[in-house]
């Protein structure tokens, strides 16, 4: 599992010019589901997401989290941070997660940050999205749980 956090002033979500999910300040993370991610890699993730200090206390020192500055989660499904890129000049998407496991580990996510964070919005899954963000920083993080 991958998720690409980045710490933002704003940010939204279109699908078909309809605005599915906006935030103020907060973090908006692209999630990438390969088939071996289970529940608890999932649950991992978001522990480690929503303790996460990148927000900058009074002494300028990134010490806060985004409970403690009331900040706010725009969870986007992005399978091509599975993309293999090794071979010739087209990616290749087969270590992105089936759909249907992908999809139920994303609302999975989804149900684990709502339990933690008050203001969670979403894409929308395998839709075409458009996303617009002002990055903060800028103030970008990956967790990759191979790695973890």
């Amino acid at each position: 599992m991958r998720f690409i956090i980045q710490r933002v002033t704003k940010a939204s979500v279109t699908v078909e010019n309809q605005v599915c999910g906006q935030i103020g300040k907060g973090y908006l993370v692209l999630i990438g589901i390969t088939d071996t991610d289970t529940k608890e890699i999932a649950e991992k993730l978001v522990r480690k997401l929503v303790a996460l200090r990148i927000f900058e206390d009074e002494n300028h020192k990134t010490n806060l989290s985004l409970k403690d500055v009331e900040g706010s989660l725009l969870l986007v499904s992005q399978f091509t941070l599975y993309a293999d890129c090794k071979k010739g000049n087209r990616p290749s998407f087969t270590k992105a997660g089936k759909p249907e496991w992908a999809e139920e580990l994303y609302q999975y996510i989804i149900e684990q940050c709502r339990k933690e964070i008050a203001e969670v919005q979403t894409g929308i899954f395998g839709a075409d999205m458009k996303v617009e963000l002002l990055n903060d920083g800028p103030f970008t993080i990956l967790f990759d749980s191979e790695k973890m």
